[in-house]
């Protein structure tokens, strides 16, 4: 009788330990299946959302150019409102050198159908000579707080040197700064990237010099870190109320604010084994017009200057001893050779 006890007994243990054994199996499967699914890179730190109260974004993963600590964040973004209604960050990435990398992160706003400012890195790895032109929805928001790119908006604006001039459909991040990378150029033709800007005597003139300028500007083996924005009056540049320009976006009927001005913060930084040491700025502020007889050198200003007409804190997450002392300069040239 004990023989036959204990004989059940065995067979009733080595049953639990199968059982065991194939729950362990089972929960290592689904772990090993989730990770394959993810469609971000393995990262122990959260991506840029806003926080309460927020001040500066952390960083997830970095540009194949430069090492940022996961503590500092990236040197691209600016500090974010506390107060975000109406407001939306995104960041948008895509598969880089093998792996997720960011691409960029804009402050979207719903009431202006545009983004308050982009901001990105740029190194030699990002450009070449493609092209992937795909005018669409940013797929991350809801279609109905944004308006339809798919064609242009069919508005015209006469100009002193064309009077048949009218409203492109005008990129914040070029599609040029990501020629190199096909789906991280498909990104930069989402709405959410786009403005009304004129075409002739600004878009494709002193813009589209501008944007070729910054790419002349990208340290060797390293990062520029770009932040371009739209301003859309209400005392910007002059420190009084201006009118705020319309157009009616033909594609859906909806009401779309213009730009009074755009500007660009650009930064770069110096580091050695214990982090960055020093770091310099430049910034470019252009009325939004006609400017085919200027040149965007006219338009330099500091970063400084730039953050005083918007109210924007740029480059936050640089310490404030090197921020201080780097957003006060309005030397182009010395910018480019640093």
């Amino acid at each position: 009788m004990m023989h036959v006890m204990e004989t059940k007994t065995r067979k009733i243990l080595r049953i639990i330990l199968i059982v065991a054994l194939v729950v362990t199996l089972v929960l290592m499967l689904c772990l090993v299946f989730r990770g394959c699914c993810s469609s971000e890179a393995p990262s122990s730190v959260p991506p840029p959302v806003p926080a309460e109260p927020m001040t500066k974004l952390a960083s997830v993963t970095d540009t194949v150019a430069a090492a940022v600590s996961e503590t500092s964040g990236w040197l691209e973004l600016p500090a974010v409102p506390d107060d975000l209604e109406g407001h939306h960050v995104v960041t948008h990435r895509a598969e880089m050198e093998g792996r997720q990398q960011r691409n960029y992160t804009i402050l979207y706003d719903e009431d202006l159908f545009a983004a308050v400012w982009v901001a990105y890195p740029l190194c030699d790895a990002h450009m070449s000579s493609g092209r992937e032109e795909t005018w669409a929805y940013d797929p991350k928001l809801p279609e109905s707080v944004q308006t339809s790119v798919r064609r242009g908006y069919g508005a015209s604006i006469p100009t002193k040197n064309y009077p048949g001039n009218f409203y492109a459909r005008g990129h914040q991040i070029p599609n040029a700064d990501r020629s190199a990378v096909p789906q991280m150029q498909a990104q930069t033709y989402y709405s959410t990237n786009m403005t009304p800007q004129i075409q002739n005597g600004f878009n494709g003139a002193i813009w589209a010099k501008l944007e070729e300028a910054v790419r002349s500007a990208v340290p060797d083996n390293d990062t520029l870190y770009v932040v371009t924005g739209a301003s859309f009056g209400q005392g910007a540049h002059t420190g009084q109320d201006e009118s705020m320009k319309t157009i009616v976006n033909k594609n859906d009927s909806k009401i779309l604010p213009v730009p009074s001005h755009y500007w660009k913060a650009l930064l770069k930084v110096k580091r050695d084994s214990k982090g960055i040491t020093s770091a310099k700025t430049i910034g470019f502020w252009l009325q939004h017009d006609d400017l085919k007889d200027n040149s965007y050198e006219e338009f330099v200003v500091s970063v400084d200057q730039i953050e005083q007409w918007t109210g924007i804190d740029l480059f936050t997450n640089l310490s404030d001893s090197v921020e201080s002392s780097a957003e006060s300069q309005t030397s182009w040239a010395s910018f480019r050779s640093y």
